[in-house]
């Protein structure tokens, strides 16, 4: 059941983020930094297999990917980075792609759309994008998703798997939103979803 939803889920993500062919927007490809942050992703969702430590959580990263090249284009670069973390950390099919589910396509969507609410019914000012969408935002799409992949599992879980799953999201919230806050100061060209027409009051 569990990999019927999953496979469901990533082709759903895939099949709308190639239909609005994210590249036409950017016909020089994304800044370099995205391509670096990308090819951290497997680094962050194999944690638990390179520490062979079941202790360690798996980070996402896909809402820092997304803020800076948009859902779509972040949507199509988890394919690769589930290959690379099924080989590196030698896991199965199945697991490689519920991380790229749970780790990847929901806490993005997710994202997306608690930045969608915030454009609609927030004022558009510089700290409600660095601290909504780059640090509210990332919590609560990661903790969300985090606690959906665990009521799945289709077993009592005892709760202090979700805590820790919230201190996940929790630390990975605040190192998004140093980032996003750094990117908006020194380099807001770098943020696909920033412009200082929106978000800079005259």
């Amino acid at each position: 059941m569990v990999l019927f939803i999953d496979s469901c889920l990533a082709l759903l993500a895939l099949a709308a983020a190639l239909w609005v062919r994210p590249w036409r927007a950017l016909p020089s490809g994304p800044p370099w930094p995205w391509w670096a942050f990308w090819a951290l992703l497997p680094l962050f969702w194999g944690l638990d297999r390179y520490t062979a430590s079941p202790f360690a959580q798996p980070l996402s990263g896909v809402v820092l990917l997304t803020l800076m090249a948009g859902w779509p284009l972040a949507m199509l670069a988890l394919v690769p980075a589930a290959v690379v973390t099924m080989v590196a950390g030698d896991l199965p099919l199945a697991e490689a792609l519920h991380r790229l589910v749970w780790l990847g396509a929901v806490p993005g969507s997710l994202a997306l759309a608690i930045g969608a609410a915030l454009r609609r019914w927030m004022p558009h000012h510089l700290f409600i994008y660095i601290l909504g969408r780059g640090f509210l935002g990332t919590l609560l799409a990661c903790a969300t998703a985090a606690w959906i992949a665990l009521s799945l599992l289709g077993q009592p879980v005892p709760p202090e798997f979700y805590i820790a799953r919230w201190l996940g999201a929790f630390g990975e919230a605040f190192l998004t939103g140093m980032v996003v806050a750094i990117l908006v100061a020194f380099h807001p060209e770098w943020l696909a979803t920033y412009t200082d027409r929106l978000y800079l009051p005259r």
